[in-house]
């Protein structure tokens, strides 16, 4: 039964790790495929994710649950930068008054499908995933 318990609280390590590294491939293909320049918020997000990908998959393939200690915290943060450039995207008044000096502005909009989806709105819809599946997890093994 132990064995049973602890491979059906790997799915939930395994769907983080899933999540993480299409959102890594995502944000490779809009950047080196389709030439988006990305802007200072997307680069903190990438910052955030792309360890998460060795990360959960390290934790997955060594059968490793302790690494949602690790990736967790990522997790959220990456959440709460991405929450915010959504709101810079999408809220009026919410950016900046000043433009961005790096390059691109983080108020662009590469992509707006059905009037809501954007860049930094496919990263919180990521963060949001592998934090509910990391929560389950911990919970799930809160519960043994």
């Amino acid at each position: 039964m132990k064995q049973e318990s602890s491979n059906s609280h790997q799915i939930y390590l395994y769907v983080a790790w899933v999540v993480a590294l299409v959102a890594t491939l995502g944000s490779l293909y809009f950047s080196e495929i389709k030439g988006f320049i990305p802007c200072d918020l997307c680069w903190y997000q990438r910052i955030i994710m792309y360890p998460l990908v060795l990360i959960l998959g390290i934790g997955t393939f060594q059968n490793d649950v302790s690494a949602k200690k690790f990736a967790l915290p990522l997790a959220v943060i990456g959440w709460f930068i991405s929450t915010y450039h959504y709101l810079v995207q999408k809220v009026p008044g919410f950016a900046e008054i000043k433009p961005c000096v790096s390059g691109v502005p983080c108020n662009a909009q590469y992509i707006n499908w059905l009037g809501f989806i954007t860049i930094p709105f496919l990263a919180w819809t990521a963060f949001t995933l592998i934090i509910i599946s990391l929560l389950i997890l911990t919970i799930k093994q809160r519960k043994q």
